[in-house]
């Protein structure tokens, strides 16, 4: 029986496909958040759950004993708002 994937995964699809998705001046704002969040964090932005644009990873476990993985920064372009993800303990690091 195969094992089904988790959602919140790396899936190689291209950043740029992704960040299409975001129209008129919401596209310049996704790019502008690519290039601030990829100084931030040093890394390279890599598409997450085909919709999440992610720097970074970080595994997580909640005391129940599920856990995964995701990245440190993120956010999703969208054409109306994006939304940024940041890692639960990312004042931290």
């Amino acid at each position: 029986m195969a094992t089904k994937q988790p959602a919140m995964r790396p899936t190689g699809e291209p950043v740029d496909e992704v960040l299409d998705r975001a129209g008129g001046p919401r596209r310049a704002e996704a790019d502008r958040l690519r290039e601030i969040l990829a100084e931030i964090s040093g890394e390279e932005p890599v598409v997450w759950a085909s919709r999440i644009i992610g720097f970074g990873e970080v595994e997580y476990r909640y005391e129940s004993g599920h856990g995964g993985r995701m990245p440190v920064l993120a956010y999703s372009p969208a054409s109306r708002q994006h939304t940024i993800y940041l890692a639960s303990d990312y004042e931290d690091r």
